[in-house]
């Protein structure tokens, strides 16, 4: 009997390590498809997220107070890739507001930014590349009480949008690990709204609406894994101005961090920092933690 139950121990644990080497037999297959898939024409996809959270601000120029906030936001890729070509395009959208209790709505988010990379094949991981970059927010940053109207005005629409746009190299590992490097990109700031124009906001002259600017930008997207179902995504825009200020290098950075718990819902973590001395002179921090509900498509 023990003999028995000896042999079909055995057996059993063979045919689970069997069965483990033959799950990552096809999981590596299944990869192999999906990379060979992917080899060229276009690969879309993205995600919308509402996520109900507790914020954290410091000196942050849209707006808000530490408290809890409803966010809504859009992540969509289209990215192409052929033998010699990447293009890679991708559309961030966030909008939020927040509420304590006895006092009005404030935002709590508001953006809006586009990234189109094109590269054309030059060696290995290596692409010449040219880049076109649009930001900028929706609303005002006051509450929807006109008794808000009183508080300074720091944003509006197009108040301030940035433009950037220049030649340069791209190094592409895959859509997931890529940093591009363009030493001749043209910044414009551009301040539609008239009392903050007037004020020379964003660092443009007192009365001007728009602000040029020329200088070296580098950007930088990595998005991995940490185990099973977390995800973590980086974010990185440096730019350095030549024609005043050079060592103020402006940057832009986010840490999104997805833990998933199920087909449509997820723990989120975003960590985001801006220092433009133009703007602020500072730090600007943002800092959300929440349950989101997750449509992909």
């Amino acid at each position: 009997m023990k003999k028995i139950l000896l042999v079909l121990t055995l057996v059993s644990s063979l045919t689970f390590a069997q069965t483990k080497q033959e799950i990552k037999d096809i999981e590596k297959v299944t990869k192999a498809v999906e990379d060979t898939t992917r080899t060229s024409g276009w690969v879309k996809k993205g995600l919308f997220t509402t996520l109900f959270n507790q914020s954290s601000f410091d000196n942050w120029l849209a707006g808000g107070q530490s408290n809890l906030s409803i966010n809504a936001s859009l992540n969509y890729d289209m990215n192409y890739k052929s033998e010699n070509t990447a293009w890679d395009n991708k559309l961030l959208m966030g909008y939020g507001i927040t509420k304590i209790q006895g006092a009005d709505l404030l935002k709590s988010d508001d953006r809006i930014e586009f990234i189109s990379l094109y590269g054309r094949k030059a060696k290995g991981n290596w692409y010449y590349s040219g880049f076109f970059n649009f930001k900028s927010q929706l609303t005002t940053n006051l509450g929807n009480n006109p008794a808000n109207w009183s508080l300074p005005k720091t944003t509006s629409f197009f108040s301030p949008a940035f433009i950037q746009i220049g030649p340069g190299m791209l190094w592409k590992k895959s859509d997931n690990c890529k940093v591009n490097f363009a030493p001749a990109t043209s910044r414009f700031i551009i301040v539609m709204d008239q009392v903050l124009a007037d004020a020379g906001a964003f660092g443009v002259d007192p009365g001007d609406n728009l602000r040029y600017e020329l200088g070296a930008a580098i950007s930088g997207y990595y998005k991995f894994s940490i185990v099973t179902n977390v995800t973590v995504e980086n974010i990185l825009n440096l730019y350095s101005n030549y024609l005043e200020d050079p060592q103020n290098v402006d940057l832009d950075y986010q840490i999104n961090v997805a833990m998933k718990i199920n087909k449509w819902l997820t723990s989120n973590i975003t960590l985001h920092t801006i220092y433009d001395d133009n703007a602020f002179r500072g730090f600007q921090t943002r800092q959300l933690f929440g349950l989101g509900f997750n449509y992909g498509f």
